[in-house]
């Protein structure tokens, strides 16, 4: 499989199995977010894996809609950086995300990207200010995202390139 037919299998998944992903495979995961490219490689990124059922059960409810995944996921990875370390942190914890993602994919993993910056929780207060409550990251670092990671139910079909809205690529002028 090349890159471009690996990028049009991953598909987002929110229902995953009981089983446990094999401790190798999310180290391999993990791996390829510490690989990713950043901004004059400063690497701002923090990782914090989220194993246990009761703060997986918790973080389901750091934002209105779109992270109940996280329930029944088996693990998460919360993304964060220092911003005083980096002012492209956001660009720096999204290319991250993106190859996390894509690992995950190759490895029969199912994964849900959660969007926290700039997202609240139900309770009014900022997703970022929740997620921090329970995992207690300092201030100066903010959220990024959360990557859910289980063993899928089922596998959504993959993209094919002729799905692919060309007519956004410009050649030389808009």
């Amino acid at each position: 499989m090349d890159l471009l037919d690996m990028m049009l299998n991953r598909r987002s998944v929110r229902q995953y199995t009981d089983e446990h992903i094999p401790g190798d495979k999310l180290e391999k995961i993990l791996q390829a977010g510490l690989a990713a490219p950043s901004g004059r490689n400063r690497q701002p990124w923090e990782f914090i894996v989220v194993q246990k059922k009761e703060t997986l059960k918790k973080l389901s409810e750091c934002r209105d809609g779109g992270a109940k995944m996280l329930e029944n996921a088996d693990c998460a990875v919360v993304v964060i950086a220092d911003e005083l370390e980096q002012d492209v942190w956001t660009e720096d914890c999204s290319i991250a995300m993106a190859y996390m993602h894509l690992m995950a994919d190759s490895l029969g993993i199912g994964s849900c990207w959660i969007q926290g910056r700039l997202r609240n929780a139900p309770d009014g207060r900022s997703t970022e200010e929740y997620v921090r409550e329970c995992l207690g990251f300092p201030k100066t670092y903010r959220l990024e995202a959360i990557l859910s990671l289980g063993i899928p139910e089922k596998h959504p079909v993959k993209h094919h390139t002729d799905q692919l809205l060309m007519e956004k690529v410009h050649l030389e002028m808009f």
